[in-house]
């Protein structure tokens, strides 16, 4: 079941920039991420499906009602959406308890008091009730805002941007703690971030909007190894620019990096560029025969993988990831091969 769709969607805001979707489901306990450059419509829409803001054109669904479209618009109080946003908007002048009671107001003070520190010990933070926001730290902080969004059993959450404010190594932590909550919880959720490797590492589906539009949506692996644009493998991951001749007599693309079977891209003539993954480009660090070859610029370490830059024979440079067990040494010269899963063409 879908728990949030959205259709035909059309907004304006005040720099009269649209946004435009034609559709857009979350299933029940499904984590969709909405990820995008800053201006993309992300967050727009975000607020679009919290009720927030009413949209110019379209319907917005929660849980098989229309709350928004066709003459009807049902306010973010009445909607039973939980919100976490960026700075987590905790009341400092409220104790943790009071903070996660605040929501539940149409409850007696006892059933109040018994929800928020049930949640609260399935957060971990048991021994925080009684403590205020300034106390804790980024990570606990958010899982206050975590908890008071949840406290309610709303029919789907939507977060905004909820872990910018982190510091790196703090970040990696939260979110896996913040995944497996909702997990647990078994929440539906619709979640705002720029950052594509937040929305790799958490996501069910991933939304990539551009400009105001979807540009691709699907699990993270699709867009990872199948995007459908320069645009989604680009921002997805690192690529390198390489250059190919295409070769008539067998339907294959010459590089410096070996040959790539042509996969039918019309407008493909002559000279083309190919998209390559780092991961891509598999080195051996003894020069085999008939195998195209690099030389090792400059290669770095950093912890489970190296970054290797390599110069090919006509001068142009590409970077190659590999296990940091396999790291070469500088000025030395590799044969190079390609894992033609992570070469992509375009028409251009």
């Amino acid at each position: 079941m879908d728990s949030l769709v959205i259709r035909n969607l059309r907004h304006f805001n005040s720099r009269n920039f649209s946004v435009n979707i034609e559709h857009l489901a979350v299933q029940e306990n499904e984590l969709v991420c909405l990820l995008g450059p800053s201006g993309c419509g992300k967050s727009t829409t975000l607020r679009l499906a919290a009720g927030l803001e009413n949209p110019d054109e379209g319907e917005i669904w929660i849980n098989g009602q229309q709350v928004a479209g066709q003459g009807q618009f049902v306010g973010a109080e009445e909607r039973r959406v939980g919100l976490v946003f960026q700075d987590y908007a905790l009341f400092p002048h409220l104790s943790v308890l009071d903070n996660i009671t605040f929501g539940l107001d149409q409850l007696g003070k006892a059933e109040r008091r018994d929800i928020a520190l049930n949640i609260l010990e399935k957060m971990g933070l048991g021994s925080s009730a009684g403590k205020f926001p300034h106390t804790l730290s980024g990570g606990e902080q958010q899982r206050v805002a975590l908890a008071r969004a949840l406290a309610p059993n709303p029919k789907i959450v939507l977060m905004d941007e909820p872990f910018s404010g982190l510091d790196v190594v703090l970040r990696n932590r939260v979110r896996d703690e913040t995944l497996t909550l909702l997990k647990d919880a078994g929440a539906t959720v619709l979640l705002v971030t720029h950052d594509p490797e937040e929305a790799m590492r958490m996501a069910d589906k991933i939304v990539l909007m551009r400009d105001g539009l979807i540009e691709q949506q699907g699990s993270p692996r699709d867009l990872y190894s199948n995007p459908t644009s320069e645009f989604v493998a680009s921002f997805l991951g690192d690529v390198n620019h390489v250059t190919g001749h295409r070769q008539e007599q067998t339907a294959a693309i010459q590089t410096e990096l070996g040959m790539v079977p042509e996969k039918g891209i019309s407008g493909v003539n002559g000279t083309c560029t190919l998209l390559v993954r780092p991961e891509a480009i598999r080195l051996s660090h003894i020069p085999e025969d008939g195998k195209p070859t690099a030389k090792v610029v400059v290669s770095r370490n950093l912890g489970p993988y190296c970054l290797v830059d390599l110069e090919l024979p006509s001068g142009n440079r590409v970077t190659a990831r590999a296990a940091s067990i396999l790291q070469p040494d500088d000025g030395q010269t590799c044969s190079v091969s390609l894992d033609l899963t992570q070469v992509f063409q375009f028409p251009e």
